[in-house]
C-alpha cells in the first residue's frame, strides 16, 4: 500500500510542479471572470484568502492565487492536524504574496510531507492514531490518498487557469 500511494504521490506532485513552474504573479493575481474566488492584502500587509459559503458554480472561478493558496491551506493543515500539535486553523493559513514565494511555499510543504511519509510502513497506514483533518476515524492510508487526489485537482485547476490566462492576453 505504502508504495502505491507514493508512486501516486510522485505522479501528482511531477503535475503539480509542472504547472507552478514559469508561473508569475501576475497570473496568480489575474481574476478570470468579475467573480469568483481571490486573496486581498490586509492593512497589515497579509494576503487573506476568501472563504466560500458554499460552492455552487456561480461563485465563478477561482484566481491562481487562490487555488495556490487552497492548496497551501489543506496541506499545511494535514500536517499540522496528523503530525503536529493539532491547532492551525484556516484563519492562520495566509497567501505568500508572490508567485516565487508561493514555490518556495508549497516546495516546503512537499518536502514536510514527504519526509513524514518515507518512514511510514504500511501498518501505520493502516492505522488511525494520525487521521485527524481533514477525515477522522479512517486509516492514515485514506488521508494519503487523499492528499494525492486533492494535489492532481489543484495542479489541474491551476494549469487550466494557466491556459485561460494566455489566450485572454490575445
Amino acid at each position: 500500500m505504502r508504495d502505491c500511494l507514493l508512486r501516486q504521490f510522485e505522479t501528482a506532485w511531477a503535475l503539480t510542479q509542472f504547472h507552478l513552474n514559469g508561473l508569475t504573479t501576475e497570473e496568480c493575481l489575474w481574476r478570470p471572470a468579475h467573480a469568483g474566488l481571490h486573496v486581498h492584502p490586509g492593512s497589515d500587509g497579509r494576503w487573506r484568502a476568501d472563504w466560500p459559503e458554499r460552492e455552487d458554480y456561480d461563485i465563478g472561478p477561482s484566481s491562481i492565487a487562490w487555488l495556490t493558496w487552497h492548496l497551501g491551506f489543506w496541506w499545511s493543515m494535514v500536517l499540522d492536524h496528523s503530525f503536529g500539535d493539532g491547532t492551525l486553523s484556516r484563519e492562520g493559513v495566509m497567501w505568500p504574496g508572490s508567485a516565487d514565494d508561493v514555490r518556495a511555499w508549497i516546495g516546503q510543504l512537499q518536502g514536510q510531507w514527504r519526509a513524514r511519509l518515507d518512514p511510514l510502513t504500511d501498518d501505520d497506514l493502516r492505522s488511525t492514531q494520525r487521521t485527524r483533518w481533514p477525515l477522522q476515524d479512517r486509516p492514515f492510508g485514506d488521508v494519503v490518498a487523499w492528499v494525492n487526489i486533492e494535489l492532481t485537482k489543484n495542479a489541474a485547476e491551476i494549469g487550466y487557469a494557466r491556459f485561460l490566462h494566455a489566450v485572454s492576453k490575445r
